[in-house]
């Protein structure tokens, strides 16, 4: 078994919103739809074997718990780069998980997603 894709949610419009975190924020690509899929809103991205689907959820609420949690190269740089975006990232839970490094931050409609590096 391996994991295909995460779906979070964004309120219907909310397309450029997600690509700014996912695409400029963590760098990944934003990959095509499905034609069956594209009349549907939202978006997908992808970076090597992450896949995060972002999907368009009416009524709209963000993820608090609920998350992603993705494996980076360099967290120091992709926290850098978030937060010159304007994303907080919050880095609390820096030591909490052993063999790693973390923080927490939001997308840009408030779904949490953790990054990691092995420490």
């Amino acid at each position: 078994m391996r994991l295909h894709h995460v779906q979070v949610a964004c309120p219907r419009g909310g397309e450029h919103a997600a690509r700014r975190f996912y695409a400029d924020g963590l760098g990944m690509s934003e990959v095509a739809k499905p034609a069956e899929l594209a009349g549907r809103g939202g978006c997908w991205f992808r970076l090597d074997a992450a896949e995060i689907h972002v999907g368009v959820e009416e009524p709209f609420r963000p993820a608090r718990k609920a998350h992603p949690a993705l494996v980076v190269e360099d967290l120091a740089a992709v926290a850098e780069r978030l937060g010159a975006l304007g994303f907080e990232v919050d880095w609390t839970e820096r030591h909490t998980f052993p063999g790693f490094e973390r923080c927490h931050t939001r997308d840009a409609h408030g779904n949490r997603v953790e990054l990691l590096s092995s420490g």
